[in-house]
């Protein structure tokens, strides 16, 4: 049993039993930038994809199958702008503790298409491009603040990362997804890797949806030589994980060269704007243990034994309607996507079309990774707590997305129990119409495929959590997605023990209250 087993039994009792550092307090004062800085870099602007073909709708990016199209500059510009770009500045009056701030320039929220657990932003892109493409061949590092690529190292090493990732990938385009640790752990300490393995999940979601809508191919792989990736980007491995590469499939092909010489490496180094950087033991540790065995993709079906469970026979079943259509544009979902923070109002109950057509997206969420592959089972299943829907009594549900029903778990109206198990102040959740809990069986998939298996629970939940997100943003319906509850509680009201599932967060859906204090400036 590998340290990730410990790691996430810790994560799930930290309502019970507080994880160290006890009463640990963040600098705010010296807190890192939301985003590597390397200075004196050049700089290539990107692109926003504005001339390129029309996004297509959020229902052919969820539901539909990959692409053959290719990338282009455009494309990937567009991609990456309506993902991880800042689009606005946006200061409404909400119920989050850092409101108060929000009106200096210093502390602005920036809107971005991708939801990140506490708007940190940590996941860092880079671009390896190859030959034959928009630029000089090359390892770029995506600014998000400028919308622009900054040269990191000039040359074709492309090969180094089919090296990195495997004899069968034979692309010469790369987006490689790290994660810098200390901008997420100087706020959540050592539930920084918890978090930021969700972010990472959501940001390729993200890229999935978009990518599908248009017809374009994205699947990621998350297991490959991590060691070598980090050399070759020039990072301490404890202190910047690599957690994903996707192949691009480009608009010309070259042909592919195999490594030679010495290891290139990024000799360019970031500045760092926090004067104190913090090592979390816990973060080391689980970083180590996750990037142990990174060479050793699972074998295909070796997930199957940690799939969801069927749904038993017995309990009370509901239809739900037909889904409402997700037609909305998904440029114009991400624009939208925002989280609710305490503006639920359960006055206006929830359709129930609505309802069906946000558990339908976010149960066909799927990153079609190396570990799982495009027709694998699914690892999440989704549990309903119905507040205020039409036509659906209150209570605690299991979702059955094979026959788009509800079987009951519990009777009675949830709200008092959602409530006293959630730790913040920044939502009630009786006001929510429901609140729909992911639940996937961690210690089997850590059983299945060993520690690594970690980042691909969390990759899977953070990509139902963005789904989610997005669909409701298309059906007009406010949203949000919170970590702060108390798991075991979760599990026992679920009656989770003897299926071995983690109720890894909470997703809450609704109506809002009407004529809020909004204010919105749009960048992009």
């Amino acid at each position: 049993m590998g340290h990730a087993h410990d790691y996430a039994e810790a994560i799930m009792h930290r309502g019970r039993i507080p994880m160290e550092p006890v009463g640990f307090v963040p600098d705010w004062s010296d807190r890192p930038r939301k985003g590597k800085f390397y200075p004196g870099a050049e700089t290539f602007p990107l692109p926003d994809g504005n001339g390129t073909d029309p996004s297509g709708t959020v229902r052919e990016g969820v539901f539909a199958g990959p692409g053959t199209e290719r990338f282009t500059l455009p494309l990937l510009g567009g991609m990456l702008l309506d993902s991880y770009g800042r689009t606005g500045r946006r200061l409404g009056v909400q119920a989050n503790t850092d409101l108060p701030s929000l009106p200096c320039y210093t502390d602005a929220n920036w809107s971005r298409g991708t939801a990140s657990g506490g708007g940190l932003y940590p996941v860092t892109v880079y671009w390896v491009n190859g030959p034959r493409g928009p630029l000089a061949p090359g390892v770029h590092h995506y600014s998000t603040t400028h919308h622009a690529m900054r040269r990191l190292l000039t040359g074709d090493v492309s090969a180094e990362v089919r090296e990195a990732v495997g004899p069968d990938v034979t692309a010469g385009q790369f987006l490689v997804v790290g994660v810098k640790f200390w901008q997420n752990a100087f706020k959540y300490n050592s539930f920084c890797m918890h978090a930021v393995s969700m972010d990472v999940g959501a940001a390729l979601q993200t890229w999935r949806i978009w990518a599908r809508a248009r017809g374009l191919r994205v699947e990621p792989l998350l297991w490959f030589d991590e060691q070598r990736l980090a050399r070759l980007l020039g990072v301490d491995l404890l202190e910047e994980g690599i957690f994903a590469v996707v192949p691009l499939s480009w608009e010309k092909d070259a042909p592919l060269a195999r490594p030679t010489g010495a290891a290139p490496r990024v000799r360019r180094t970031e500045s760092e704007r926090s004067r104190e950087v913090i090592a979390f033991e816990a973060v080391r540790r689980i970083q180590a243990a996750t990037a142990e065995r990174a060479t050793e993709r699972p074998a295909p079906g070796a997930i199957a034994p940690a799939a969801a469970l069927p749904e038993p026979a017995h309990g009370e079943r509901a239809a739900l309607p037909e889904p409402e259509p997700l037609d909305m544009g998904v440029r114009e979902a991400l624009r939208r996507r925002r989280s609710s923070f305490g503006r639920f109002d359960a006055r206006r109950p929830l359709a129930a079309g609505q309802l069906a057509a946000a558990l339908a997206a976010s149960a066909s969420a799927s990153l079609d990774s190396d570990a799982t592959g495009a027709d694998g089972p699914p690892l999440a299943k989704l549990y309903v707590f119905v507040n205020h829907v039409e036509g659906v009594t209150p209570g605690t549900y299991s979702y059955l997305p094979d026959t788009h029903e509800l079987r009951l778990v519990r009777p009675g109206p949830p709200g008092g129990f959602l409530q006293r198990n959630y730790f913040l102040s920044n939502y009630n959740l009786e006001q929510a119409a429901a609140v729909v809990v992911p639940a996937v069986r961690m210690a089997a998939v850590l059983d299945a495929v060993g520690d690594r298996g970690y980042r691909l629970v969390n990759a899977t939940v953070g990509a139902v959590a963005q789904t989610f997100y997005t669909a409701a943003a298309a059906l007009g319906v406010g949203s949000g997605v919170a970590l702060g509850f108390d798991a075991v509680s979760f599990v026992e009201e679920l009656d989770l023990t003897a299926s071995g599932e983690s109720p890894l967060l909470i997703m809450l859906i609704g109506h809002e209250r009407p004529g809020s204090a909004d204010f919105r400036y749009e960048l992009a």
